[in-house]
């Protein structure tokens, strides 16, 4: 029965003419239009964004049974989701598979895709949203690219502890100029609409109403394809490959070390040794991938990316939060507004210092220019943020977000006007990182719809929220905040009102620890390389000056007045700092002069074993009070909090990933050492007593 595609492709994406031929009732649907031009549609069933699972790639094999034997002049390959083209593989399944059985999927799946790019009709790949990962390899496997405005391609294997593994080894360097292409894949940056068609990736880029143009354009022969041109052809020498691959381990090493990060450096390998022969590659990258997925680095990721997974999925119900009222333009009051008005919340911004409000404006352009908005995008999010001095805006606002100074007493003050002002069917919410929601609530009118969201700086890059809940905040509001928080595509994780809450309290021992061996005499270089050496993003003394100095004296001194055993004595060399005025980054100069931008410490400084345990194992033993003291639910909420707060070394798994791999026992002895050395503040938590 003939039918139109537009009956089986979502409206929103495209609109079709007449077609015959439609066949198709799983994650593919094929149909050929009048121009005898071949349609064939992924739209995976009951997922809100196409995955290349195994039983894809199957299915898609069964149509080109069909269309091998009766071609149509062009063979279209698209997506049927609003969202994009395709996320990628199965991660779930790929994490769980033995090397034998990787083995055989992924040489079954490159059957496929060789099959695809066989054919003898042109193919097209047409690519709206994100192309990531198998998605992009899809792609790949086409003879043409089309980019919609807004597209993006992207191979981000590397950030699982993987390299590409259907075809984008060898794929994406015939395509690009080579080094471009490793590149790609060694960062696992994403290329967006223009940048792809400057490299080659993307044939043309179009507006979606001139799609079907095209198409009919490469049908009929019009276009042609990309070449590579002299770079690319260089390149298969294997003398050129080596040198070149020999620069980018270097440079790798410096942000990757092998030992914690095998991916890379296998995915250089190949290409040296097999990059001008595109079977023996091929053979290679299979074993090669199946041979990572089986490492704890690879492991571990793939659990992080899990855990993402469940943060996003954890919302229970619906947000019915569209306005949001945010009191204080500062630092964080302004990402604050800025993000939500970028993911479509109507926010207006109340502070009574207007420059600040215009500083507000500012920011929110430089955050969708950091965010690839195009004009339109970030026009409409400028319209959807008012500044808003007289605060106009609270008696609409479903939530108000309160990101005003870490005090007390002004809390207690804003809360008391907006107490009068604000609709009282809103929910307020405190952006305080350290102040109990106990004693701030006591100036709340209606304490049930009161509760904590605690923001991360910058918050346009720190995706966690800790969705705080004090004694009587109500059922209904942390639901609603939960879905708050991942309706603006945030991770939210539920704690409890305790000092510190959970990141912090964990946080500010390692911080401390830091400055307590400075105050013994040891470098802060050789510190902060013992923490990067353990796989921290950043040293400990340099975070201290990113955070600002007077931020770590102040959360340090308040969590020493509200834990039951003091974190630490607070070493005098930090509040002479504060007392200078030498604050860290914001002033220009903290422990490090930051003039000339971000410190580097030297990765020749010496990092010894116990100088990281010095530092990890106080953050380890706070994150076990935590669980004990029920501050937050599970090992898996913790990890996950850690890894996307503090960017904990995430091919070690997270906090308590890392302890069972190194075994309880072993971490409640190494304690004890350091408290018959050190003193009371590093004796083992009553936790590691029940799980040793």
């Amino acid at each position: 029965m003939a039918m139109t595609l537009a009956q089986y492709l979502k409206p929103s994406v495209i609109e079709l003419g007449g077609t015959t031929d439609a066949l198709g009732d799983g994650a593919w649907r094929y149909g050929v239009d009048d121009d005898q031009i071949g349609w064939l549609v992924l739209d995976c069933t009951d997922a809100s964004v196409n995955t290349i699972a195994d039983s894809v790639l199957r299915e898609l094999d069964t149509h080109l049974d069909g269309i091998v034997a009766q071609p149509p002049r062009a063979l279209v390959l698209r997506s049927g989701k609003a969202v994009g083209f395709a996320a990628g593989a199965d991660i779930h399944a790929l994490g769980d598979m033995e090397a034998d059985e990787a083995e055989t999927l992924l040489t079954e799946a490159h059957a496929v895709l060789n099959r695809l790019q066989g054919l003898s009709c042109p193919t097209v790949a047409v690519i709206h949203g994100a192309a990531l990962g198998a998605g992009f390899e899809l792609a790949l496997a086409c003879d043409y690219r089309i980019a919609v405005a807004g597209a993006s391609f992207g191979l981000p294997e590397v950030q699982l502890g993987l390299h590409p593994g259907l075809g984008g080894t060898r794929r994406l360097p015939e395509l690009i100029d080579p080094l471009q292409a490793m590149q790609m894949m060694l960062t696992g940056k994403t290329a967006h609409t223009k940048r792809a068609k400057d490299l080659g990736i993307a044939d043309m880029v179009v507006e979606e109403r001139h799609v079907r143009a095209a198409v009919r354009a490469i049908a009929t022969g019009s276009v042609a394809q990309q070449s590579r041109g002299v770079m690319g052809k260089a390149f298969n020498l294997s003398t050129a490959r080596s040198l070149a691959a020999d620069r980018m381990r270097r440079e790798v090493q410096k942000k990757a070390p092998q030992e914690h990060y095998p991916a890379p450096y296998a995915l250089l390998d190949i290409w040296v040794e097999h990059g001008n022969d595109p079977t023996a590659m091929q053979t290679a990258e299979i074993a090669s991938f199946a041979k990572l997925l089986q490492t704890e680095t690879s492991k571990n990721l793939i659990r992080a990316f899990k855990l993402r997974q469940r943060l996003k999925q954890s919302a229970k119900e619906r947000c019915n939060i569209s306005r949001v009222h945010v009191v204080g333009a500062g630092n964080m009051g302004a990402e604050i507004a800025a993000w939500c008005a970028m993911q479509g919340k109507q926010v207006s911004v109340s502070d009574p210092d207007e420059d600040a409000l215009g500083k507000m404006i500012h920011r929110a352009t430089r955050i969708c220019a950091d965010n690839h908005k195009d004009r339109r995008a970030t026009r409409d999010t400028l319209d959807r943020l008012m500044p808003d001095p007289k605060g106009y805006g609270l008696h609409k606002a479903d939530l108000i977000i309160e990101a005003g100074p870490e005090n007390a007493d002004t809390k207690a003050r804003v809360f008391a006007d907006l107490t009068e002002r604000m609709n009282p069917r809103a929910i307020l919410a405190t952006n305080t990182s350290s102040l109990q929601l106990s004693e701030l609530g006591l100036h709340v009118a209606d304490k049930t719809r009161f509760a904590g969201l605690h923001f991360f700086n910058p918050v346009s890059k720190v995706p966690l929220i800790e969705l705080v809940s004090h004694d009587t905040t109500s059922t209904e509001t942390r639901a609603q905040l939960m879905a708050f928080c991942t309706a603006i595509n945030r991770l939210p994780v539920a704690v409890t009102d305790a000092p510190g809450f959970l990141v912090n309290r964990a946080l500010m021992p390692y911080l401390l620890e830091a400055l307590l061996l400075m105050d013994e005499g040891v470098a802060k270089e050789r510190i902060d390389q013992a923490a990067l050496k353990f796989g921290m993003p950043m040293g400990p003394v340099t975070l201290a000056d990113q955070v600002g100095l007077d931020i770590c004296l102040d959360v340090a001194e308040s969590l020493n007045a509200s834990v039951e055993r003091p974190i630490a004595d607070i070493p005098s060399l930090l509040r002479d700092k504060v007392e200078a005025g030498d604050l860290g980054r914001k002033t220009g100069r903290g422990f490090y002069d930051w003039s000339d931008g971000p410190p580097k410490p030297s990765s020749d400084a010496a990092a010894s074993d116990e100088l990281t345990d010095r530092l990890i194992l106080p953050m380890l033993n706070a994150c076990a009070e935590c669980l004990r003291k029920g501050v937050v639910e599970t090992d898996d909420d913790l990890d996950a909090a850690m890894i996307f707060a503090t960017g904990f070394a995430p091919f070690r798994g997270g906090p308590m990933t890392y302890a069972r791999a190194r075994g309880m026992s072993e971490i409640r002895a190494r304690l004890s050492e350091f408290e018959q050395a050190h003193g009371a503040r590093f004796t083992p938590d009553a936790y590691w007593d029940k799980h040793a």
